[in-house]
């Protein structure tokens, strides 16, 4: 088995994205295996289809540069590249994210590139499964969360890879304990 942590940053604004497109940027994920020992990393970007040319506030956000996303390659390469890393089709694989945007993201993305996306279903929240097993009545976003296991969050945040790792640190420490 394999748990495949994973972030993704994705093309945006302040208010509305338009034509309500948003497309995945960057994705940045951790490969763990049953014994909870991290395999290997993937830290790719995206040259976005739709909107080409990121925002200002996005360039901000994340800290990604147009000429990073520029030397990037198209959605439907990278997310094959992705899949290969991930050994998808060869073992058994649980995607993991941080809240349920990122499952959101893949999936349209790969609609809008017309790319399968029955491999990217049932991704688990580990944001919603982090509340239950410690019976919090607020969420926490990923930062905090580290930081209330006692980890310095490492990296930077609204990056791919560092969100991935820093999620990464979580699900190991509780390994055992995921209901999943």
């Amino acid at each position: 088995m394999n748990y495949i942590i994973f972030d993704l940053e994705a093309t945006c604004w302040r208010g509305r994205p338009p034509g309500n497109v948003q497309e995945i940027i960057e994705i940045g994920a951790y490969r763990i295996n049953s014994y909870a020992e991290v395999e290997d990393t993937f830290a790719r970007f995206v040259l976005p289809k739709v909107n080409s040319i990121l925002s200002p506030f996005c360039k901000q956000l994340t800290g990604i540069s147009q000429e990073q996303v520029n030397r990037g390659k198209s959605f439907d390469k990278v997310i094959q590249d992705f899949q290969d890393w991930a050994l998808i089709g060869e073992e058994d694989y649980t995607l993991i994210s941080w809240g349920n945007q990122d499952q959101k993201l893949f999936q349209n993305d790969c609609k809008l590139h017309r790319v399968d996306h029955t491999w990217a279903e049932g991704v688990v929240n580990l944001k919603d499964d982090y509340i239950r097993l410690h019976k919090m009545l607020k969420p926490l976003g990923l930062k905090a969360a580290v930081e209330r296991e006692g980890y310095e969050f490492t990296g930077e945040q609204h990056r791919a890879i560092s969100d991935a790792e820093n999620l990464a640190k979580i699900f190991i420490k509780y390994f055992s304990e995921w209901p999943f």
